[in-house]
């Protein structure tokens, strides 16, 4: 029997060996860069996959460290930095002192602990989204950002693409009139995985165990791991916490929406694997009044090809997609084009003029934030908010409950049952 590290027992680990981490001063080691063209030492952990993307897109600075639990999906990116040290541990990476930030693309049970022991040492923080695996974790690593004055960035590329911007502000101009109904749908599906039947041996070069690390010990299955890992509520969330940061960000950036108030959730299981997250999903969300503007009650689907879990209503072209209800008229938007609707009425519109400056681009407004003290636009109190909205979803449908949600106290109020299975499927019976 391989040795096995449960949640308690590895966080006690890591914050024993972080101790000396979170002891260091909590001012940014970069807070006195007077240049933004003074490069940056960076640790990445994560580097194969998605961590591949990110190592990509700041590799201009400095690389001093690398780190990944499987050596073989790790050698390209060892070759192309040959003088970064690696480890096969991010506790050991963030013990150097010579780094300013890291970034950090490992499966959504693996964000929290490193993100909070990095950010505890005054190192600035890139994370891919969702921020972390349960709410209690994204609250923690939310505080913790502001606490300690961290420059952070949540990885949703796409916030940064024009088309965005051009559709926040459509929304502002008001044309649409009043927007109280929003539509948010994503027509991918999970891919079946299996348990292991028997104790199986990891393939050579794998730290099963540190990949692992504080979720609840299974015999290992290839199934599990890499991208699939967010078909299981081990370690992921399954296609909401996958997608949902994504399509969510524009309604969330457009109208201001920050927490709901009202959760409930439904889905149905048509795969013939082993894993349990949903092939098809609906989540309502309401969202109380913002200022002048009106309540929203926001729908997310997915598994299906539009906004309607039976199928009947599409938009050809849309297979995944935002719309925007207003009393005037809608818009409908995905990643990388935009329309009103009805396309008639609208003929004749003329867009206003930009007044969302173009990004530098997603890493690098990070990096140039971290450098000059500009702001970042997906920042943990941004990002942390839009991910813990989602993450609730699952709740809510694992819970078999309707939520009632006190942000403030980030407590379900009225079902003390969902509010008990969050504590014990999410916080597993530690703090952070």
């Amino acid at each position: 029997m391989p040795h096995v590290l449960n949640r308690r027992r590895f966080l006690g680990r890591a914050l024993a060996v972080g101790s000396s981490l979170a002891l260091a001063s909590s001012v940014p080691s970069s807070e006195a860069r007077s240049s933004p063209n003074e490069k940056l030492n960076l640790g990445v952990i994560g580097v194969a996959g998605r961590g591949a993307d990110n190592l990509a897109a700041v590799r201009h600075e400095n690389i001093v460290a690398l780190c990944d639990v499987d050596l073989r999906r790790a050698e390209r990116a060892r070759s192309e930095f040959p003088a970064a040290k690696f480890f096969e541990d991010y506790r050991r990476l963030l013990d150097q002192k010579n780094i300013d930030a890291v970034v950090i693309s490992t499966p959504d049970h693996s964000h929290a602990i490193p993100a909070v022991l990095a950010m505890r040492a005054g190192k600035h923080v890139y994370c891919e989204k969702p921020l972390a695996h349960s709410v209690h974790e994204v609250r923690v690593m939310r505080e913790t950002a502001a606490k300690h004055k961290i420059v952070t960035q949540m990885g949703t590329q796409i916030h940064a693409e024009n088309n965005y911007r051009r559709v926040v502000e459509i929304v502002l101009s008001g044309i649409l009139g009043p927007i109280a109904r929003v539509h948010v749908w994503c027509q991918k599906r999970p891919t079946p995985g299996f348990l292991a039947k028997k104790e199986t041996p990891p393939p050579s070069g794998l730290n099963y165990d540190l990949w692992l690390g504080a979720a609840p010990y299974r015999p290992y299955h290839p199934s599990h791991l890499h991208f699939d890992w967010r078909w299981w509520w081990d370690f992921g969330g399954g296609i909401l916490a996958d997608m949902a940061c994504h399509y969510m960000d524009l309604p969330f950036w457009a109208l201001d929406l920050r927490a709901p108030s009202r959760i409930s959730a439904t889905g149905k299981v048509a795969h013939e694997g082993d894993n349990d997250v949903p092939d098809v999903m609906q989540v309502e969300y309401h969202f109380g009044p913002r200022g002048a503007a009106p309540a929203v009650h926001l729908t997310w689907y997915h598994g299906v090809m539009g906004p309607d879990v039976e199928g009947t209503r599409v938009y050809p072209g849309y297979e995944s997609g935002v719309l925007f209800e207003g009393e005037n008229g809608m818009l409908l938007a995905d990643y990388g084009r935009h329309k009103l609707l009805p396309e008639a009425k609208f003929k004749d519109f003329v867009p206003p003029k930009p007044t969302i400056p173009a990004s530098l681009g997603h890493h690098r407004e990070w990096l140039n934030a971290i450098k000059t003290g500009g702001p970042t636009t997906c920042n943990f109190d941004y990002s942390g908010a839009l991910s813990e909205a989602v993450l609730l979803g699952n709740v809510a449908y694992r819970s078999r409950k309707e939520l009632e949600w006190d942000s403030v106290a980030a407590r379900v109020t009225n079902a003390p049952e969902a509010e008990k299975f969050m504590q014990r499927e999410y916080r597993k019976g530690w703090t952070l």
